[in-house]
């Protein structure tokens, strides 16, 4: 851990990723001990006031009064919330189905890869549309839709990490004495693929935060009165030319939070790769 920031910091594009994504997790577990105005009440004398950075309202009101600043954190907690179950959901299912399929061969593997094929057949946003507008939208139904979207990439590559894996002596000498599929599977193969997985979550967090947004911004994510990033700018889209700190705020933590988590992840590559490793 003491090397991890280390090295954490002496990268600038990974220290300041790791910061910028502390910042908004911060924020959103800090929300309720916040002294800020309530995020769902509005009040109409106050709508559309311009950002005040002395005032009640620093980023401004929307069009039903209620605060900006409020709603951004607030709705960061939602967005954080869900990308990262979304995330945690969608690695589990791919880490399992891709040990699954490359240390069982044979059958069982050509059937899930060619789900996987049929599944990447699909566009991934038709797709999460198509299964948003049948079961309805909801955080929970957001959250298994977007884990949907994203385990085929961990299958693939843990699956080719674990076909690699098997051949390895201390594998075969673990067949040689008996022990079960399972046990070679839980005690030998996921502890040697957890760093791609890591790796790969990173990345993706950033892909499902902005898949979240475009899902509220349909309509089909986190319902109203609930404040999110993506509701947020729908809402605003029709004062961009005359109250534009509606959309920008909201835009502006997409961006950074997207940002800060590829900026962490292209470091954690860089820094579970053998080679880099060997470098420095």
């Amino acid at each position: 851990m003491k090397d991890f920031f280390k090295t954490l910091l002496r990268s600038y594009s990974g220290c300041a990723g790791f910061i910028l994504l502390s910042s908004f997790v911060v924020l959103a577990l800090i929300a309720p001990w916040i002294n800020l105005p309530d995020p769902i009440i509005g009040n109409l004398h106050e709508r559309l006031l311009p950002p005040d950075w002395t005032g009640l309202h620093p980023l401004g009101t929307d069009p039903v009064g209620r605060d900006i600043l409020s709603r951004l954190i607030y709705g960061g907690q939602t967005t954080l919330m869900v990308a990262f179950s979304a995330v945690a959901l969608g690695a589990i299912l791919g880490t399992g189905i891709g040990i699954l399929a490359g240390f069982s061969g044979g059958i069982i593997d050509r059937i899930l890869m060619r789900i996987i094929d049929i599944q990447l057949s699909f566009p991934l946003m038709m797709l999460t549309l198509l299964v948003v507008a049948v079961l309805g939208p909801s955080i929970g139904n957001v959250i298994i839709v977007l884990a949907l979207t994203s385990w085929t990439r961990y299958t693939r590559i843990i699956r080719g990490q674990v076909l690699v894996l098997k051949e390895r002596e201390f594998i075969l000498s673990a067949k040689a004495i008996g022990a079960s599929a399972f046990w070679i599977m839980r005690q030998h193969i996921l502890p040697n693929v957890l760093t791609p997985v890591m790796v790969i979550a990173t990345l993706e967090l950033a892909r499902i935060i902005i898949m979240m947004a475009a899902l509220s911004f349909l309509g089909l994510g986190v319902q109203p009165p609930d404040p999110d990033w993506g509701q947020m700018l729908a809402e605003g889209r029709v004062y961009i030319s005359t109250a534009w700190w509606i959309v920008l705020f909201p835009g502006l933590a997409i961006l950074l939070t997207t940002l800060a988590v590829n900026l962490l992840g292209d470091w954690l590559r860089d820094y579970f790769d053998p080679k880099t490793r060997l470098r420095r």
